[in-house]
């Protein structure tokens, strides 16, 4: 009894911890958790930096080639394409009373991908040497590929614990409960981190020497991280009274209708992999260290993309696909103007900062700096705004159950992504800024083209007040960009200079400064995007006082 009462007390704390919110808490809560993630993800990729970037360029290479295929497999069979074909048919269900529909809909996908993924997880433990060897990693060298392929063979587990894991925060996405899906990421981070200080070390029980250690352990805190996501994805069940069956309802219209839409957006997420296979492929054949090298400039301009586009267009998604249930395209059409430019306004000063304080923000994750990573940072901090206006810019399709037209899309893109990225290195020999490069011409086609499209389809979706807007905030982004760039030449990052201690307050100088001048400017061209960060900073320095509109 002591035990069950224990339980129903847990069960109800979390419930209440996990209750509903709207667009703006759940965006907040997400920003948050991506920002908190991001500085553990900073920490992570300095950590293991500084352990192997220098000294062990082989092995750090290996273990940024075998997160390749998981990956791959994880994006392809879930990923974006569960939560963007699962939530708009899961809500028809739930919102509308019929739970009973909705938890079929919910077992029966949960365990058609656990298996879809462990067959999945089952053929890369089995082909990891000729996937190594002639898809992602041809340029590693015979110690490399070794170390690659027994570190993929360890984090093949991860895509069918990331897809019973997504499946229970879908759900919880699905009815505005964000609170659990938001802490996930950062408990992947620990564990990787985790895997880098302990694991490493090795494992030894009673003198028995369970596990030697070595870069190895930084691929079994991987798989723990992955684990430690799906408990906390578990817990954001409570209150949902979630009844699962372990059984696929083969029968059930929504199962049906998932299943319908899937592969579209299957092939669309593999598509857009696709790009980063190549550009693997294509960078193992460079210098040692460029795998990794590229994989850290990805990853740096990724984290406001994710903080920004992703984020925000996650919160949104539930919303816009209810104002498709209910038939009004015109409040679908505002709230897709509203949240794009809230997108836009929020990535197009980070994108100039990330330009002109690259330098800095580089030797965050790398001590003493690295002259690559920065270079190619350079060309991925204009890819920064695009694609974070890119994950709004899909799911407009998405929301109203359209998965095609993205995929033809993608495919296109994709294709001349592929093409520019092998002529610009193996051609030109423009070398790994070669791949951003082409990373960035993708992204600006394929979100001009999807545009293009919606705006064909609702008619007077932009409006001339939206031009005016997104106008003065691109001159806002130029005048901060300018003021960025001098700022950071003046307080002179030397090479010989790049500790944290160091770093770090020069960078949150450059940071401030601009964003201070970017509020200012965007208070003073009436934008009104600006008026709750104003409000919120009046409340915190001036308490009740208000600013009025």
């Amino acid at each position: 009894m002591a035990r069950e009462k224990v339980a129903k007390k847990i069960s109800r704390t979390l419930a209440r911890a996990n209750s509903a919110v709207n667009i703006k808490t759940a965006a907040t809560l997400l920003a948050t958790s991506t920002l908190i993630s991001g500085l553990l993800g900073f920490y992570r990729d300095r950590l293991l930096n500084s352990m192997y970037l220098d000294t062990y360029k082989v092995g750090i290479d290996a273990y940024t080639v075998s997160f390749t295929i998981p990956d791959f497999m994880y994006f392809i069979l879930v990923s974006g394409a569960l939560s963007v074909t699962f939530i708009p048919v899961f809500n028809q269900r739930f919102l509308n009373g019929n739970k009973e529909s909705a938890w079929q809909l919910s077992s029966s996908v949960l365990n058609f991908l656990a298996l879809a993924t462990f067959f999945a997880s089952i053929l890369i433990i089995i082909f990891a040497p000729l996937l190594v060897q002639y898809v992602v990693g041809p340029g590693l060298d015979e110690t490399g590929q070794h170390l690659a392929t027994a570190m993929m063979r360890v984090i093949a587990v991860n895509p069918m614990i990331f897809a019973v894991a997504t499946v229970l925060s879908s759900m919880q996405q699905a009815v505005g409960r964000f609170v659990f899906f938001a802490l996930s990421p950062a408990l992947y981070n620990i564990g990787i981190i985790f895997g880098a200080l302990v694991l490493t070390n090795g494992i030894n029980i009673g003198g028995w020497q369970i596990f030697e250690g070595g870069i190895m352990g930084v691929a079994l805190g991987v798989v723990l991280g992955a684990i430690l996501q799906l408990i906390v994805s578990s817990m954001g069940l409570a209150g949902l009274d979630f009844k699962y069956e372990f059984k696929v309802f083969w029968k059930n219209l929504g199962f049906r209708r998932v299943l319908k839409l899937l592969p579209a957006r299957s092939a669309d997420q593999g598509l857009d992999y696709v790009s980063s296979l190549v550009d693997t492929n294509l960078a193992s054949r460079m210098a040692e260290g460029t795998v990794r090298s590229y994989n850290q400039a990805m990853t740096l301009h990724q984290m406001p993309i994710n903080l920004i586009g992703i984020a925000i267009s996650t919160a949104a998604f539930p919303q816009m696909t209810e104002r498709i249930s209910q038939g009004r395209p015109d409040l679908f059409a505002k709230e897709l103007r509203t949240v794009l430019r809230v997108i836009i306004w929020l990535a197009l000063p980070v994108a100039v900062i990330f330009f002109s304080a690259r330098r800095y923000i580089v030797s965050v994750i790398v001590k003493d700096g690295n002259e690559l990573i920065a270079s190619l940072l350079a060309v991925l901090s204009i890819v920064i705004l695009v694609r974070s206006i890119f994950y709004l810019a899909s799911r407009s399709f998405y929301a109203q159950q359209d998965t095609k037209t993205p995929l033809v899309i993608s495919f296109v893109t994709i294709a001349i992504a592929v093409t520019c990225a092998i002529v610009f290195t193996q051609v030109l020999g423009m070398g790994a800024e070669g791949l951003a490069l082409a990373q960035m011409i993708w992204a600006i086609l394929e979100v001009s083209i999807l545009f293009i499209l919606m705006q064909a389809r609702i008619k007077g979706l932009f409006t001339v007040d939206f031009w005016s807007a997104v106008f003065r905030m691109i001159i806002s982004a130029i005048i901060v960009g300018v003021l960025a760039y001098v700022l950071a030449n003046l307080l002179d990052l030397s090479f010989d200079d790049q500790t944290l201690m160091t770093v770090v307050p020069k960078l949150l100088v450059i940071t401030i400064v601009s964003l201070a001048v970017y509020l200012l400017l965007s208070k003073i061209f009436r934008l009104d995007e600006v008026n709750p960060v104003v409000n919120f900073l009046k409340r915190i320095l001036f308490g009740r006082f208000k600013y009025d509109k």
